[in-house]
């Protein structure tokens, strides 16, 4: 059986491809765990001076299994654990998933990711700590988490809380995807190669040569960022932390990308829309990324067993039908009550700790 995380040292290079293209690298649990024991294998190896983590091709050659990075974690099983285990077995996945996210952020040497096509959900978690993150033409960038009764976890209220103009909280409600350019644009990439490039990267980075230089010099100039036509309207828009505000300010502007921002709102969990930006703030006023994934663990312990999260892959995923029943269904109903209780801190003994 192929293993579905290829862990090696090419030359100077710990290498982490991931290796699940009919899943398009979905993460499972044996996954995240490989992940974390090779990463912890090469931090006292002198050998071993920069981890690369890219994807591995199709080996049919079928460019739909090849099209993405990593699209998420293994939402299926979550969804089963929700349904038949009452989470134990989601909130494990939660828990070792998130302290490889931490081992990355904290990793000692240089680790480069390779965000080369779809790169969502789980994927930002195991991209976004690295010191080098790469975009190319391929790149598609997306916390689509409300759209399934989820939210933009993996550290997304670390980082989309830091980006500038309200960017962050208008990703993490809409789900809205960025190309490589935006990415970059918006700080989520570092630098921008052609995928022709990518091989060349790699080699040089194997061969001993500092990542940072080596990407330098390879980096092309991306297109131009589409999202930042709306800047303004999305710093407007998405001021507040109150999720009615949101919605009645976009209420209120007349424009096309109000009108289509407003409606895709309205497809959205309005409890993890108000989980999203409870999380968001709050990560600011987290010590360390250890305290934001703490924070985050809490929220994924209870989220993943509310009843939003069920329905919202059950619509999207299972029945493909589109129309989730959202509990409760509008924002109003999301009582501040409601939001505390997710937030609130779990037992001494349930809390996420770091590796």
């Amino acid at each position: 059986m192929t293993s579905d995380v290829l862990s090696f040292v090419d030359g100077a290079a710990g290498r982490i491809r991931l290796n699940r293209p009919g899943a398009i690298h979905a993460l499972t649990l044996d996954m995240v765990d490989a992940m974390t024991q090779a990463l912890v294998a090469w931090q006292g190896d002198d050998a071993v001076t920069a981890v690369i983590i890219d994807h591995a091709a199709a080996p049919d050659g079928d460019p739909k299994k090849s099209r993405g990075f990593c699209a998420g974690g293994d939402i299926g099983f979550l969804r089963n654990s929700a349904l038949n285990d009452g989470g134990v077995s989601g909130r494990r996945f939660f828990h070792d998933e998130y302290r490889l996210n931490h081992l990355l952020f904290t990793y000692a040497k240089p680790v480069v990711a390779f965000m080369d096509g779809i790169t969502m959900g789980g994927g930002v978690g195991i991209s976004q700590p690295a010191t080098y993150r790469i975009a190319t033409e391929n790149t598609r960038f997306a916390m689509p988490e409300t759209g399934i009764g989820l939210f933009p976890d993996v550290g997304g209220g670390w980082y989309l809380s830091r980006l500038a103009g309200r960017l962050g909280q208008y990703l993490a409600l809409t789900g809205a995807r960025l190309d490589g350019g935006e990415c970059l644009w918006a700080g989520l990439a570092t630098h921008f190669l052609e995928s022709a490039a990518l091989a060349d990267a790699k080699a040089r980075i194997a061969a001993g040569e500092a990542p940072g230089a080596v990407l330098d010099a390879l980096s092309s100039a991306p297109p131009p960022p589409k999202v930042a036509a709306h800047a303004s309207d999305i710093a407007r828009d998405f001021a507040s932390d109150v999720l009615e505000d949101i919605l009645a300010s976009l209420a209120a502007d007349d424009g096309d990308w109000a009108r289509a921002t407003l409606a895709s709102l309205g497809t959205k969990s309005p409890q993890t829309c108000k989980v999203a930006l409870r999380q968001l703030h709050d990560s600011l006023s987290c010590a360390d990324f250890a305290a934001n994934m703490k924070m985050e663990y809490r929220i994924a312990s209870r989220v993943l067993i509310r009843p939003d999260f069920a329905e919202g892959v059950r619509a999207v995923i299972v029945d493909k039908d589109g129309a989730p029943r959202w509990n409760p269904p509008t924002a109003a109903g999301v009582t501040d009550a409601l939001i505390e209780a997710i937030f609130a801190p779990l037992p001494t003994n349930e809390e996420w700790t770091p590796l």
